[in-house]
């Protein structure tokens, strides 16, 4: 089965060259040498990246293999300058970011619905021989060909821009609660790695206020070197404002995977640590009053949590009332 979650795509990119300015003079009926005019080349055409708030995903880009934007025209007599190239655009989704694939340089992000980054730019035209004519050579024979465009192996990387990211090991409960507390439905199997891909939920609050959640894929050990999903789940992480760690009730020592967790995000990159932190313990109708005080003792002082289940409701009103408080203070 074909997944329709696309957060990676390698395309070969060339942008247009620009057109060649024209060295032609002018010939009249009464004047055989009226002189230069030839016209300056149109401008290669341009790739450009537009963001699309529709888009979730890079799925509708999985073909486009060549992207080949038009040439600039030549310049012609008359002083008549040469049409530029057609540009390509390309929409994306919010949180897009394009890269050179050889250097790893980021050269474009997109961030807003209707922005527009001019990602691969197109060759100037080339000046007509009519630019270069001075008192001292009225008939330049000069003309200036126009500039190459740019092009190479490029990568377009999705990061989700979502307001809470879910961040856990393979069944944790994620999926579960994302379907819980939004209409997203995600699928839900009880072995670990179910969610291979990221799944978005907008959570309804209080006074039809509403915030964005992201179902990433599962963490293990070892992401941050590129194991299992590793970068490529990392990657969705940075965009989010608060991270919502999960950890299941049964867990055999719940302090310690929240320290795993954590250091496989600051192993990556250590600025995530900065971002507000809520740990929620799930599946928590298995566990009884003295239970919970028992667990809560071993969790970080610092770090507020909670317990909630997603089967029996227990503890979600308080979950939201947590991330919006997190979320509001992050814009302050």
């Amino acid at each position: 089965m074909e997944k329709n979650f696309i957060d990676y795509i390698r395309i070969f990119g060339r942008s247009g060259h620009g057109g060649a300015g024209s060295s032609h003079f002018a010939r009249t009926k009464f004047n055989p040498q009226a002189g230069p005019d030839g016209g300056d080349g149109g401008r290669g055409g341009h790739i450009i990246l537009r963001g699309n708030a529709q888009l979730w995903t890079l799925l509708h880009l999985r073909y486009f293999k060549n992207v080949l934007a038009e040439d600039g025209e030549r310049g012609s007599k008359s002083n008549c300058t040469g049409r530029d190239g057609k540009d390509i655009i390309i929409e994306v989704p919010l949180g897009t970011i394009a890269r050179d694939e050889e250097t790893g340089e980021l050269e474009a992000e997109v961030l807003e619905d209707g922005q527009e980054v001019i990602w691969m730019r197109g060759g100037r035209g080339g000046l007509g021989n009519s630019n270069f004519a001075t008192p001292t050579n009225q008939a330049p024979e000069h003309a200036q060909p126009g500039e190459d465009g740019v092009e190479g192996w490029k990568l377009i990387e999705l990061k989700i821009l979502a307001d809470v990211g879910l961040v856990g090991f393979p069944n944790a409960g994620k999926s579960t609660l994302l379907s819980t507390v939004s209409a997203a439905r995600p699928k839900i199997a009880n072995y670990a790695f179910t969610t291979l891909t990221p799944q978005l939920g907008m959570v309804q609050y209080r006074d039809n206020r509403s915030f964005c959640m992201a179902d990433l894929p599962g963490i293990i050990e070892g992401a941050a070197e590129g194991k299992g999903l590793g970068h490529r789940f990392l990657r969705h992480i940075e965009r989010n404002s608060v991270l919502l760690f999960l950890i299941p009730a049964d867990s055999d020592d719940h302090a310690r995977e929240f320290e795993i967790l954590l250091n496989e995000l600051e192993q990556y990159n250590a600025e995530l640590l900065h971002k507000k932190i809520i740990i929620a313990i799930s599946k928590s109708d298995m566990l009884d009053d003295e239970l919970k005080d028992e667990i809560s003792k071993t969790l970080p002082k610092d770090v507020p949590h909670l317990f909630i289940s997603s089967a029996s409701n227990q503890g979600i009103m308080q979950l939201k009332d947590m991330l919006w408080q997190a979320l509001t203070e992050e814009g302050k």
